[in-house]
């Protein structure tokens, strides 16, 4: 355990290291991995984490763009177009069937490396993934580079991003693990680009990612991260009524619940079906256009984005620990407790009333007298039969105690679903504050003290400020800066300005 520990801070070490050097214009990133160890040493007093576990390894640290979707829909032929480059295999039946992380290499010559490439690095997507494959594959972890793959390419456009390209929800194999990761990435991602194919406008074609990809999506607080894209758009030219099968998408995306918000229409110019009609060719074309640069901005906006997703997730983190966990672990304490007094009351009323009845049927009470008389007089073979039976009742407390508590623990994961980290973490720490080691009296789970509580609202303070050091990075809502640099320039050239909002972004 304390290899792991160190192995971890090693890490953290490192990725602080990493990120100072690669963002000495933003420092907040290298500061909130300082933060996280503090939150992580919270945590583990809690039982949230294990002691080798971080929550900083919960986040990529790179801006991250997932693109989602079914097969022939599109979307490896959209990465190629975007990296101006052949990367990924295109084709109108499955090509592909792992996750792909695309990352920048200044190496001209495209590498594809092994999973074991991103389990092992914190500072992508996929950190130690092998432990929730393992959960859900029978092969275990070794069976990694069957689900993920690491891709290196020269293209300046994926600089400073990481690009996820995953396989189609059509495939019926590894469905279950698919899905997994699918969350996991979405979880993840900055911005997410879910494509649909304009060839089959049918609700039915496309039911399980409708389901999946929108009906789950449309309630989440990071619901705007989404851009929903109807690609190929180029083989509607050709109906008597191209406007139909955008209205066929609208509807088959309000039968999955999404009502509002936009979607956007494309298709690849070199990969396109001639449009024969001028007038058709420039709408199709200027639509093309304005929707490929909104899709284009977004893209682009993800590295600012990411440095506010990551101070919010400190100060989400902090304020779900306080408020929620907190909350909900000494709920979960309090029901313990009335189950393991009910059942001691129920164990230890039963003995005393099968003693009493055998003492009553042997007419034996005068035995009690003289055991009480033989231990206040410090007889030994009456204080080993004390101590047997005082050991007796001890072992059965401390059983019903965990009997009670693995039972309840058992029943966590009907209540979280799908969210596999979450029943973890609150397993943990629930069976941690039921150790045999703590008393019943304390009312709050372990590691909930004051010293604690002050780490966490160190933590949202520091949140708060990272987010204002951004806002001063990234905004200038009173125009300030403008007129001190104006002012600077109507200065004599041996005069300086030392106002803060003088400097230049």
């Amino acid at each position: 355990m304390a290899q792991s520990s160190t192995n971890i801070y090693k890490r953290l070490e490192s990725l602080e290291k990493h990120l100072a050097e690669e963002h000495p214009d933003n420092p907040v990133l290298a500061k909130a991995v300082h933060s996280f160890r503090k939150l992580d040493r919270v945590a583990q007093d809690i039982g949230l984490l294990d002691r080798n576990e971080s929550y900083a390894t919960h986040v990529t640290w790179w801006p991250m763009i997932a693109v989602l979707g079914t097969f022939s829909a599109g979307k490896s032929t959209f990465i190629n177009s975007y990296l101006d480059m052949h990367l990924q295999r295109t084709g109108n039946q499955a090509v592909d069937d792992k996750f792909t992380v695309i990352c920048y290499s200044s190496d001209n010559e495209v590498k594809t490396l092994p999973g074991i490439a991103l389990d092992a690095d914190p500072r992508f997507p996929f950190y130690q993934i092998s432990r929730s494959i393992e959960e859900i594959s029978e092969a275990g972890p070794q069976r990694i580079d069957a689900y993920i793959q690491l891709k290196t390419c020269p293209s300046e456009k994926i600089r400073g991003k990481i690009l996820i390209d995953s396989p189609g929800f059509d495939a019926d194999s590894q469905r279950n693990s698919t899905l997994r990761l699918t969350q996991h990435i979405i979880d993840l991602s900055d911005l997410v680009l879910v494509f649909f194919d304009a060839r089959h406008p049918e609700p039915g074609a496309m039911k399980d990612t409708l389901a999946y990809l929108v009906s789950g999506t449309i309630n989440r607080a990071d619901s705007n991260k989404f851009l929903y894209i109807l690609n190929q758009m180029d083989v509607t030219a050709k109906e008597d009524n191209p406007e139909e099968v955008v209205s066929a998408w609208q509807r088959s995306l309000a039968q999955a619940g999404l009502f509002a918000g936009k979607f956007y229409r494309i298709y690849n110019p070199e990969a396109a079906a001639p449009i024969e009609d001028p007038l058709i060719r420039e709408r199709y074309e200027t639509k093309r256009e304005e929707d490929m640069a909104e899709i284009n901005t977004r893209m682009q906006q993800i590295e600012v984005e990411r440095s506010y997703r990551i101070a919010g997730m400190l100060e989400q983190t902090a304020e779900t620990i306080s408020n929620q966990i907190i909350h909900k672990l000494t709920s979960m304490l309090q029901k313990w407790k009335k189950r393991v007094i009910l059942f001691d009351s129920i164990v230890f009323g039963t003995l005393l009333i099968l003693s009493g009845v055998a003492f009553w049927l042997t007419d034996s009470w005068n035995l009690l007298k003289t055991f009480a008389e033989n231990i206040m007089a410090y007889d030994t073979s009456s204080l080993i039969g004390l101590g047997v039976i005082v050991v007796v009742m001890a072992y059965i407390h401390f059983t019903i105690r965990r009997k009670v508590a693995d039972n309840m623990a058992e029943k966590l994961p009907g209540k979280f679903g799908h969210d596999h980290t979450a029943c973890k973490q609150y397993t943990q720490a629930f069976l941690k504050s039921t150790a045999g080691f703590r008393p019943m009296c304390f009312q709050k789970p372990a590691g909930w003290n004051g010293s604690n509580q002050n780490i966490l609202a160190e933590v949202r303070s520091e949140a708060n400020d990272y987010i204002q050091s951004l806002n001063d990075q990234f905004t200038n809502p009173s125009g300030r800066k403008v007129e001190v640099a104006v002012a600077a320039e109507e200065k004599p050239a041996t005069e300086s300005v030392t106002t803060p909002e003088t400097r230049v972004e």
